[in-house]
């Protein structure tokens, strides 16, 4: 038997705290899109870059101070574009004689949510989570026409008039009979 409303919020809410309180435990903080992921590490103010040891592969990441145990070292849940991710070492307006690790990943896959940042660290229930609205000029030009064309076709069922792809089918048919005038289509049914 499934859990009432009220029972099912009481649980989702309970498991949101539980991930909060995991994630606030982590040595660093992170954030998501559906096609990025950017992490902060926060390490002392007189550090500088040279200091660092930052390295991005398609499927590890390792991020600490050299001489040190590193401060995330494992594989990521899902591969990266190497080329197109970054690091930088920067130094926030606060807390004072503090420095930022700042972490720039770009995801393989746009279309999936990470669970965590590596493998071994505490994970998200992605199913949970809630994207920005996006604009349609965000979308690559592929993915921005199929979804005009979705939206096209869902104003065309609302108004009870033919999808695009009724009215190429029905754009043939009335090509064709007009090739072949010999034929009877009376009793065509087309759908």
């Amino acid at each position: 038997m499934s859990p009432s409303p009220e029972e099912q919020a009481k649980i989702d809410a309970e498991a949101r705290a539980k991930e909060k309180e995991e994630q606030a435990k982590l040595p660093y903080k992170w954030t998501q899109t559906i096609g990025d992921l950017d992490i902060t590490v926060p390490v002392p103010g007189n550090l500088k870059g040279r200091d660092m040891d930052v390295q991005l592969t398609k499927t590890k990441i390792r991020v600490g101070i050299k001489g040190q145990a590193p401060i995330i070292d494992g594989p990521l849940p899902h591969p990266i574009h190497p080329s197109e991710s970054t690091w930088t070492l920067e130094t926030p307006s606060s807390p004072p004689n503090t420095k930022e690790i700042c972490i720039h990943l770009d995801k393989a896959n746009k279309m999936e949510w990470w669970p965590h940042v590596e493998t071994g660290a505490p994970a998200l229930d992605t199913t949970k989570i809630q994207p920005e609205n996006s604009k349609l000029s965000d979308l690559d030009g592929e993915t921005r026409g199929m979804v005009e064309k979705m939206m096209f076709d869902q104003r065309q069922k609302e108004m009870g008039l033919p999808t695009s792809d009724e009215s190429k089918k029905h754009e043939m048919l009335r090509k064709f009979q007009a090739q072949h005038p010999e034929m009877d289509f009376s009793g065509a049914k087309i759908g």
